[in-house]
């Protein structure tokens, strides 16, 4: 097998919203979209976030359409921690967890988007 790319795909209320945030504050593009449904990309990161408005009829299985949110975390590892800690916070992005370094070497902060899905950016020290 060979992976060709790579894709993390969220369920939420607002798509449009939720790219957005990604666009104005993490440098994603938009890569296509649709009625209900946002694709971005950067091309350092990875992996595209695909945004699904909830409900939406095409999400298969219908069985698991539920909402995005709930103990999930989407995270991106950066150079400077302190860094995007200060711009992301002077732009007045929901911050909802500060900077803290833990025990094994992670230095994270988590912010919210608008539909509440967390982000967090770490690096590793």
């Amino acid at each position: 097998m060979h992976i060709t790319a790579s894709a993390i795909s969220l369920n939420v209320p607002d798509p449009l919203a939720s790219a957005r945030f990604l666009v104005d504050h993490l440098g994603f593009a938009e890569k296509m979209s649709a009625d209900g449904f946002v694709s971005l990309e950067r091309e350092d990161a990875g992996i595209n976030v695909i945004y699904l408005r909830t409900g939406l009829a095409t999400f298969k299985p219908q069985s698991r359409a539920g909402s995005a949110g709930e103990g999930l975390l989407v995270v991106f590892v950066v150079d400077d921690i302190d860094a995007e800690y200060a711009r992301l916070r002077d732009e007045g992005v929901p911050i909802v967890t500060p900077i803290e370094t833990e025990e094994w070497g992670e230095r994270y902060f988590q912010m919210t988007d608008p539909n509440g899905i967390v982000i967090q950016l770490v690096q590793w020290v």
